[in-house]
């Protein structure tokens, strides 16, 4: 039985532009684990209002490219390299 992934439809007054999750994708990577959400947004380089920078949040979380630790503090966890060298050097595997 497969299950159905529902993803909740919001409002959205303003959609980002690509260098705007850029800008918030390379912030969070140089300040990996030092900010919670709320401090993230206030120290951006570029001021963005806060529903577009929660649009650009949950985009990053739901692609699994951020996560948030039990403080509260957001990191960034895509690294698609690492991840191919493990999976090809895993010991038993032939390619």
């Amino acid at each position: 039985m497969k299950r159905a992934i529902q993803i909740q439809k919001q409002e959205v007054l303003r959609f980002p532009r690509l260098d705007t999750i850029l800008m918030v994708e390379n912030f969070i990577k140089e300040h990996d684990g030092e900010y919670k959400k709320r401090r993230l947004w206030e120290s951006l380089p570029k001021k963005m209002m806060y529903q577009t920078f929660c649009v650009v949040f949950g985009y990053l979380l739901n692609s699994h490219k951020i996560s948030v630790d039990a403080e509260g503090k957001i990191g960034w966890i895509y690294y698609p390299e690492k991840a191919m060298y493990y999976f090809r050097t895993k010991p038993g595997r032939k390619y």
